[in-house]
């Protein structure tokens, strides 16, 4: 079965979604929404070099969406407000560099995508030698809690969704 469905559940959401898109279930739209969740699989697995990411903790996973779609939106009025009533002059615009233990590719992208959906804050670099996060943070007011917020908020949850076992802080 994995060989021609690498992945199950996504061929079912593209044909699902194939048939939602065209709002049909007649027999030509089902065949191809069904050739569809076949194909884009089986083309796309060799784009997962380290195999098929499991996630460990569904309930972690859904409470670290839930509290980041809050943040997303908190974020977006902060920003607004800083924008439209703040003075340029008094934006603090600044790097910061987080420390992270993490080391998993699956949760370190994650963790990326959390952060640059997040208004105010982008990823810049993962600095190789420290393994310490380049984040610019549009503006800052104190810097000890968001070194402490990615930490817990973000970065604890997502070695408890994608790492195996806890990871001693030494680079693997």
């Amino acid at each position: 079965m994995t060989r021609w469905l690498p992945f199950p559940v996504v061929s079912l959401a593209l044909c699902a979604l194939w048939l939602l898109l065209n709002q049909a279930i007649d027999p030509a739209n089902v065949l191809f929404g069904a050739a569809l969740g076949i194909a884009v699989p089986l083309l796309t697995r060799r784009l997962q070099p380290l195999g098929y990411p499991r996630l460990r903790k569904p309930l972690v996973f859904a409470r670290l969406m839930g509290m980041a779609a809050v943040e997303i939106v908190r974020s977006c009025f902060g920003v607004c407000r800083v924008i439209l009533f703040k003075d340029y002059a008094s934006v603090n615009s600044r790097f910061i560099r987080v420390p992270l233990t993490m080391r998993d590719p699956y949760g370190l992208a994650m963790l990326s995508c959390l952060i640059n959906m997040t208004p105010g804050t982008v990823w810049v670099e993962l600095l190789p030698a420290r393994h310490e996060l380049a984040l610019h943070v549009f503006d800052l007011n104190d810097e000890a809690w968001w070194v402490k917020t990615i930490k817990t908020r973000y970065e604890q949850p997502l070695m408890d969704i994608f790492e195996t076992e806890p990871n001693d802080g030494n680079p693997a």
